[in-house]
């Protein structure tokens, strides 16, 4: 069976690039192949800083035939009372391809039509490919694209080289002036080529022989993996590889070859955070700690090639660049612990938290402030090391270690804390007040720090909400949405029970001697609705139905955790056998009540007069509810939303008999009002659990 190979050569391309370049070009390709009905085996993508590719085996060496029946005009229309073809009928075979001899009438459900058999596929895969290849590559995307030349076609990095095969065959295509081709280039040092492959199946041996690239990523990701923990090993330790660093190292170089530098034991001093950061944002290397964490005086550096006999040479020279990185480090560390707290919260007055809000010396005491309040409420005991987080907080923005290292602010506010004097419990929660920092990072795990968290997120909400600055389609700047989920998964992965709506309006009072752009109420009316937004979006990246959601949602968000209780009762409601027809029993309730409530005259109270029962199915049901109202009560007292849902079950065959025989809204205005106020009494329980009209069964 033919095998079939694509590489796109380019100038190097940014790690950040490739990561999902490979994925993207083999979802074209098999995209592609399919629409033009030629048939594989098997596609594996690679890439490299300077190559992506994909390799078909057993590919079918002509597309794939099929008939199909083309209709045209109705028979009437096709053919005159005589039986002689139309204009509309010689036109239809002449568009066709055919001859009217080869037409014929096909009986379908809605009538008769001329129609013609085609025989299409059965063409060389080559003559197909040509067009496959060119599209595949136009369509690949990227971060930011550049122009090269005089030219208007745009792509990640400029491209030098095509090499398309069909076993032995060149496949012609041309892209940006450049044509397809049989040559490929290797490793810029150790192979750089231009080597001839006769055969597509002769392409891993030559570029990974002769040319010295290692063209799955895979691969790359497992040479450097394993040299480094073999290294380190050496060393004593083990390395420290975290999957984003590796995945980006696994970018940077065709051939990775790892190798083992060494620093001064006096740099140990400084936090082992700080010089991990340094190593790896600044050198792109691992670190190496020991058996219990502690950091030693080695790093793991990935180089491009095998340099060979010059490997202490190239040691030297890393080594070198990082004692600069990290002599810098600890004079900032050594600044650093001779400051005083009192000085940088002094500082904190002339930087600005965001225009319009102030300066970060008043977002520190508004935290302050808004810490204490949140631990009245989630923590009592906490309320005033909380209140000591919030005033802290930013002090470490003021440092020179974050003034240098940006990514450790939080980090390093928390160890300056603990080394001035400052209790664990707040430390800790200023270590942690930027947590959750995406959809896959940890909430902070302390309380205190969960609190500042939650006050930090909520005072920018606040202020942005204020400001007019709401995220507007993809646009969202100071990263509001994450912040929001960040405030909705604390409070659920720490079963807090807060009023959303009292913390919101606690966060804008805080912002009592601003000038907003939005009056505060309308503004926490905007801010409870993205909230709202949020919390949908969550439960449904979850992978909960939209229904569910939407209906658990629609009865009310105030308390988050509530929130997710429900949407957990009701999902399992919703895998019921009988859940359709619960469904529309107490949805029948709720339309009632609300399109027919205000034909009542008055105001419904949902108390029920027992002498105006006038049905045996009405007195039944009312006895039903005065046994399981109670129930019903302490069950929302203890949160046992499944339990709630369960007694929906029990009440159901009253609440269908009495649909079944009882007009609600009948013509005599006191049984009618009853009648009502009967629905509304469950109605308003149950709107408690969920809205139970935005579920579609």
């Amino acid at each position: 069976m033919p095998h079939f190979l694509l590489e796109i050569g380019f100038e190097e391309m940014p790690a950040r690039f490739l990561s999902g370049l490979s994925s993207e070009i083999e979802t074209l390709f098999s995209e592609r192949l399919a629409q033009a009905k030629i048939g594989f085996g098997r596609i594996r993508p690679f890439v490299t800083p300077r190559r992506l590719g994909v390799s078909v085996t057993d590919m079918d060496a002509v597309t794939r035939r099929e008939e199909e029946v083309v209709a045209g005009p109705p028979e009437k229309v096709a053919f005159s009372p005589d039986g002689a073809p139309t204009k509309a009928a010689q036109g239809f075979a002449r568009t066709q391809g055919v001859d009217m001899a080869d037409t014929f009438v096909l009986e379908t459900d809605k009538g008769r039509y001329l129609a013609v058999r085609k025989t299409t596929g059965g063409e060389p895969s080559i003559t197909v490919l040509s067009g496959v290849c060119a599209e595949c590559v136009k369509r690949l995307s990227f971060p930011k694209k550049m122009r090269w030349g005089e030219g208007d076609f745009a792509f990640g990095r400029p491209i030098h080289w095509f090499l398309a095969l069909l076993d032995d065959v060149v496949v012609p295509f041309e892209v940006a002036g450049i044509f397809s081709g049989r040559a490929t280039f290797g490793h810029r040092i150790m192979g750089p080529g231009p080597f001839v492959v006769p055969h597509a199946d002769a392409y891993a041996g030559i570029i990974g022989g002769q040319g010295g690239v290692v063209i799955d990523p895979a691969e790359r990701e497992a040479v450097i993996r394993s040299q480094a923990e073999a290294l380190a090993g050496q060393a004593g330790g083990r390395a420290i590889v975290k999957p984003a660093l590796l995945a980006e190292v696994t970018g940077l170089t065709e051939h990775p070859v790892v190798a083992l530098g060494r620093f001064h034991e006096k740099f140990l001093e400084v936090p082992k955070e700080v010089l991990l950061t340094s190593m790896e944002s600044h050198q792109k290397s691992f670190g190496v700690e020991d058996a219990d964490g502690r950091l030693l005086p080695c790093f793991l550096t990935t180089l491009g090639l095998d340099p060979g006999e010059s490997l202490d040479l190239v040691r030297k020279g890393w080594e070198r660049v990082l004692r600069a990185r990290l002599e810098d480090a600890r004079f900032f560390w050594e600044a650093d612990l001779a400051a005083d707290s009192g000085a940088w919260l002094a500082r904190l007055e002339s930087v600005i938290f965001l225009a319009g809000l102030g300066s970060m010396g008043e977002k520190s005491r508004r935290l302050e402030a808004l810490c204490a309040r949140l631990a009245e409420q989630a923590a009592p005991g906490l309320a005033a090391e909380a209140a000591r987080a919030g005033r802290l907080a930013k002090a470490d923005l003021v440092s020179e270690m974050v003034g240098e290292f940006a990514e450790l602010q939080g980090v390093m506010g928390g160890i300056y804390a603990r080394n001035k004097g400052e209790s664990e419990v707040v430390a800790q929660a200023v270590a942690e007040q930027y947590l959750p920092a995406g959809p896959d990072s940890p909430v902070p795990a302390t309380p205190c720090g969960a609190i500042l968290a939650v006050a930090d997120k909520l005072d920018t909400l606040a202020g942005c909400f204020g400001l007019d600055m709401a995220p507007t389609g993809a646009a969202d700047p100071y990263a509001l949405r994450r912040q929001a989920l960040g405030i909705c998964r604390i409070v659920i992965e720490h079963g807090w029970r807060l009023n959303l709506p009292e913390l919101i309006q606690a966060a804008f009072e805080g912002y009592r001697e601003v000038s907003l752009k939005v009056t505060p109420t309308h503004a926490l009316a905007r801010l409870l609705d993205f909230f709202g937004q949020r919390l949908r979006a969550y439960f449904t990246g979850l992978g909960r139905d939209t229904l569910v959601v939407e209906a658990a949602v629609g009865a009310g968000f105030e308390d988050i955790w509530a929130l997710s209780a429900r949407i957990e009762a009701l999902a399992a409601f919703a895998a019921r056998p009988d859940f359709g027809r619960a469904v529309l029993t107490f949805k029948r309730a709720a339309n009632i009540i609300r399109k027919q409530g205000s034909q009542a005259g008055h105001p419904l109270t949902g108390r029920v007069d027992p002498g105006l029962l006038a049905e045996e199915a009405e007195r039944r049901l009312h006895e039903k509810f005065v046994e399981v109202f109670p129930r019903m009560d302490a069950l929302f007292a203890a949160d046992d939303f499944a339990a709630l849902f369960d007694l929906l079950h029990e009440l159901r065959p009253f609440v269908d008999a009495f649909f079944d025989s009882v007009m609600v809204m009948c013509d005599d205005p006191a049984l009618r009002t009853n009648r009502l106020n009967l629905l509304v009494s469950l109605v308003a329980r149950l709107s408690r659990l969920a809205d139970f009209a935005a579920l579609q069964v």
